[in-house]
C-alpha cells in the first residue's frame, strides 16, 4: 500500500474536513458555556426523572423573568440551565415558581468576567506547554536519526499533526454549538488535552517505526523507508484505535447525558488523531525532506 504517494489525497481531504469548521468557527465562534464567560447555572432535581413538559414549564419560568437561557442540560433525575448572569433575588424568585413544579434546586453559581477570563487563559496555558514539552520530548528523543532526517522535523510534524486534530475538533463544535446548541466548558478542555495526548502516542509509534528502519537501511530513500514503516505499524495503530472508539461508543450510549459531549469530542479526536498519524505526520516528513532535498 503506498500511502506517500497519495499524499496530496490525503492531505486535501484533511483540509476538506477542516476548512468548514474553520469557516464556522470564523463566522459564529463557539458556543461558550458559564466556564468560560459570565453566566449563571441553576440546576434543579427531583425524586424521580424529570420529563420534557417539567423542563418545558421551568423554562418559562426564566422568560417570565426576563432571564435569557443559553443551554439546558438534562440527565437522568436533574436539569441544569445555563443563563445570563443573575443576582439572588432573581434566583429566589425563579425558585419559589419552580416549586410548585415538584422540583427542587440542587446547585446555583455564577462566573464573574474574571474568572472565565482566567479559565480561558489557563486552558490556553496548558495546550500551548503540552506541545512545547511534546517538541522537546520527540526532538532528544530521535536524536539518533541518521542525516540528513532531523529529530527536529520529527517534533514539529507530531506537532502540526496535533493541531490537525485540534483544529478538527474545535471545528466540529463550532458547527455543533451554532446549529445543535452545544456548549463548550471545561470538560471539552479535557478532551483537548486527552486527544493531544493520543494523538501523540499514535504518531511516536509510526515516526519510532521509521527511526528503526532509517538507522537499518539509512536514509538514502527516505520515502520508500517512511511509507515501509507506515505499512509495518498501520495494523497495530487501526487496532489500538478501535478498541478506544468501541469504549467511546459503549460510554456515549450508557455513560449518561452529563459527559455525552466529553465523549462525542474524544470520539473526533481520537478517529482524527489515528488518520493524521498515518496519513500526515509522516508524509510531512517526506515532503519536508525533499523540499530540502532540492535546495
Amino acid at each position: 500500500m503506498n500511502i506517500i504517494q497519495k499524499r496530496n489525497w490525503y492531505f486535501a481531504l484533511s483540509l476538506l474536513v477542516i476548512v468548514p469548521g474553520l469557516i464556522t468557527l470564523f463566522l459564529w465562534g463557539l458556543n461558550l458555556s458559564i466556564d468560560f464567560v459570565p453566566g449563571s447555572k441553576i440546576t434543579f432535581s427531583s425524586n424521580g426523572r424529570i420529563e420534557q413538559k417539567q423542563m418545558t414549564e421551568i423554562k418559562n419560568i426564566f422568560s417570565l423573568e426576563k432571564v435569557k437561557v443559553y443551554n439546558i442540560q438534562p440527565s437522568e433525575k436533574s436539569v441544569s440551565f445555563s443563563t445570563q448572569v443573575i443576582d439572588q433575588k432573581k434566583n429566589e424568585a425563579i425558585v419559589n415558581r419552580a416549586n410548585n413544579l415538584n422540583v427542587r434546586e440542587e446547585e446555583f453559581a455564577t462566573v464573574g468576567p474574571t474568572i472565565g477570563k482566567e479559565t480561558t487563559i489557563n486552558a490556553l496555558k496548558a495546550l500551548t506547554l503540552a506541545s512545547i514539552l511534546i517538541v522537546i520530548y520527540i526532538t532528544w528523543s530521535f536524536r539518533s536519526v541518521p542525516k540528513p532526517a532531523s529529530s527536529l522535523r520529527f517534533g514539529i510534524c507530531a506537532i502540526i499533526a496535533l493541531v490537525h486534530d485540534v483544529l478538527v475538533v474545535v471545528g466540529s463544535f463550532s458547527i455543533l454549538g451554532h446549529f445543535f446548541g452545544v456548549q463548550i466548558d471545561s470538560l471539552f478542555v479535557t478532551a483537548l488535552l486527552t486527544i493531544i495526548g493520543f494523538s501523540v502516542h499514535d504518531t511516536i509509534v509510526v515516526f519510532d517505526r521509521i527511526r528503526e528502519n532509517l538507522l537499518r537501511m539509512g536514509a538514502g530513500n527516505f520515502e520508500n523507508v517512511v511509507n515501509e514503516s507506515i505499512n509495518q505499524t498501520l495494523v497495530r495503530s487501526l487496532n489500538t484505535s478501535l478498541t478506544v472508539i468501541m469504549v467511546l461508543v459503549a460510554l456515549l450510549l450508557f455513560g449518561g447525558e452529563s459527559i455525552r459531549w466529553f465523549v462525542v469530542a474524544l470520539l473526533i479526536g481520537v478517529t482524527s488523531g489515528t488518520y493524521s498519524s498515518i496519513f500526515n505526520a509522516s508524509p510531512l516528513l517526506v515532503v519536508w525532506q525533499n523540499l530540502r532535498s532540492k535546495r
